[in-house]
């Protein structure tokens, strides 16, 4: 079986590409492995722990990484997802190898205002988003999987 490695790209690692990442390794079984990092790396985003918690994945214990970092180490992906806005996405270095880059647009948690509860749900949205282009990410990557073994290649 072939593993892909897909890294997911955000402002600062702290909540939308960290629920990616533990999307994608939860769905993506044995065949696409997700790493997360942040152009500007930050302190993981408590709401995006607790609704992951809501949802029975704890990364609570995880740390945020420079995407920057990951280049200069040579690490090789497959494909670099940025979940930040356009502008933002602009920023993130071309990974040599890297067959696909896609963008998908999600609002940032950490400007999200309000009472706890408002920016929980506003955080729980953004997680179901981000799950829901995950699950439909796995779905292509599973069928391009059983097309190219159909066809040889």
């Amino acid at each position: 079986m072939i593993q892909r490695k897909i890294l997911f790209v955000c402002i600062h690692n702290s909540a939308r590409s960290q629920m990616a990442e533990a999307y994608l390794n939860i769905f993506g079984g044995e065949s696409l492995v997700a790493e997360s990092a942040g152009l500007e790396p930050g302190k993981l985003n408590p709401y995006a722990v607790k609704v992951l918690l809501e949802d029975g994945i704890d990364i609570s214990d995880k740390g945020t990484q420079g995407v920057f970092d990951l280049f200069q180490k040579g690490r090789m992906f497959q494909a670099v997802i940025t979940v930040c806005d356009e502008a933002s996405a602009e920023g993130c270095p071309i990974f040599p190898g890297v067959v696909k880059r896609l963008g998908w647009s999600f609002p940032d948690p950490s400007g999200f205002t309000g009472t706890e509860e408002e920016k929980l749900e506003q955080t729980r949205n953004v997680r179901d988003q981000i799950k829901n282009a995950v699950q439909a990410f796995v779905g292509e990557a599973k069928q391009m999987e059983y097309w190219m073994r159909e066809h040889a290649l």
